[in-house]
């Protein structure tokens, strides 16, 4: 569904990505794990059309998106849920929920419905603000503001940052629901462990280059993926 050619971003003289290369099947959900600053943001960024790579290429469904504006990313089928949830806090649930949805034209009562049916809290939140909801709350309404755009392929960013343990898991629970439900997901998360399970395919991001590569169940066993998890020491 999405291929990504050695692709190369930069921040004035600082390259970010270095030339980094893989895919994400239909169907799938793959993670890139690493350490802050090892250029995952950057990836996702670039994938939306955030930031402009250097060189390389992104395919999207065999359509070169490179250099396309986000508007017309979102249009084709790929959104993101950012780091930090950034949701409009001074407008409600309900309304939050329908600028996902901004660029589509039809009812959205049957999306809301299954947004409610994903996240129950939501609806019993509709009218309230969306700055006085929990972290964890916050979070489930980027998810399903994002899913409000009916994306072919969701990515997101860090998404149990900052959230207590059990809050943790009902997030990861829902990332599987989602691709149950015929959602492809890229998935940015430091809790390797939990993104590992749920992932179907990993890649392991160093200083904007990828370093290991495997099925989930194949890095969650890789002795070097196993030591940086419990930070006794890193990856080479």
């Amino acid at each position: 569904m999405l291929k990504l050619n050695d692709l190369h971003v930069s921040y004035g003289g600082i390259e970010a990505v270095k030339g980094i290369s893989f895919a994400v099947p239909e169907g799938s959900i793959v993670t890139l794990i690493g350490a802050n600053g090892a250029g995952k943001s950057t990836v996702l960024r670039s994938i939306v059309g955030l930031v402009k790579p250097k060189s390389g290429s992104v395919v999207f469904q065999d359509e070169e998106i490179t250099g396309k504006s986000s508007d017309e990313i979102v249009a084709k089928g790929i959104t993101l849920v950012p780091e930090g949830r950034r949701v409009f806090s001074n407008l409600s649930v309900l309304e939050n929920l329908k600028i996902g949805a901004y660029m589509r034209k039809e009812d959205l009562t049957k999306d809301l419905n299954w947004i409610y049916d994903l996240f129950p809290r939501l609806k019993e939140r509709s009218w309230q603000m969306a700055g006085t909801l929990s972290g964890g709350e916050q979070q489930m309404l980027a998810v399903g503001r994002a899913l409000m755009s009916k994306p072919k392929l969701i990515m997101m960013d860090e998404p149990s940052l900052g959230l207590a343990p059990l809050i943790v898991q009902g997030i990861f629970d829902i990332i599987k629901e989602i691709n149950k439900q015929g959602v492809t997901i890229l998935l940015i998360e430091q809790n390797a462990n939990l993104a590992l399970k749920a992932a179907d395919y990993g890649y392991v991001l160093e200083t904007g280059h990828i370093i290991l590569s495997g099925t989930g169940a194949e890095l969650l066993a890789n002795e070097e993926v196993k030591a940086a998890y419990l930070g006794k020491s890193k990856l080479k």
